[in-house]
């Protein structure tokens, strides 16, 4: 059996999202959070882990949609802004909703990732970065979605809601 840059994606994509291998995936850091543990800041500054959620949100939704061949709407102005969200207000409600749509998000990306042929990873990202892979960029996301899954478990261990 050989595996290709397919494959190797979308083993990726399972281990930044729900299998837990070398590194804590976002669902598991996800888990059992509360809106109050989602809504804390850790002193002297950060961002919460539902800021860090939204942002996450942000990408993975542009990702999607490229993979889908969806025309994006237009980015934000600061990636400081990628940690706002207006569709989901504060609270239980709120904070289930976005983790709702997280998961089906993931779904979804891990769909697309698996659809691919080994082809489409040359094509251009898009338009405006033509000199940019789909593959590479797909690359570099999988590690940002790793990244801020870690960041999540250092705020939950700073404020006592991370497993012992």
């Amino acid at each position: 059996m050989s595996t290709n840059a397919v494959d190797l994606l979308v083993l990726q994509k399972d281990n930044t999202w729900d299998h837990e291998e070398w590194v804590v995936p976002l669902s598991v850091a996800l888990r059992g959070l509360t809106p109050e543990q989602a809504e804390w800041k850790p002193p002297g500054g950060g961002n919460s882990i539902r800021e860090t959620l939204n942002h996450i949100q942000y990408f993975n939704k542009r990702i999607l949609n490229r993979l889908r061949n969806i025309a994006n709407a237009p980015g934000v102005q600061t990636n400081e802004e990628t940690f706002g969200d207006l569709e989901h207000p504060p609270g239980v409600e709120g904070w289930s909703a976005l983790v709702t749509e997280t998961e089906r998000t993931a779904a979804a990306l891990r769909e697309a990732l698996a659809a691919l042929q080994e082809s489409d990873l040359q094509a251009p990202y898009s338009s405006k970065a033509s000199h940019v892979p789909l593959g590479e960029e797909i690359a570099r996301w999988l590690l940002h979605d790793a990244y801020h899954a870690g960041q999540i478990v250092l705020i939950r261990k700073q404020q006592g809601s991370w497993r012992t």
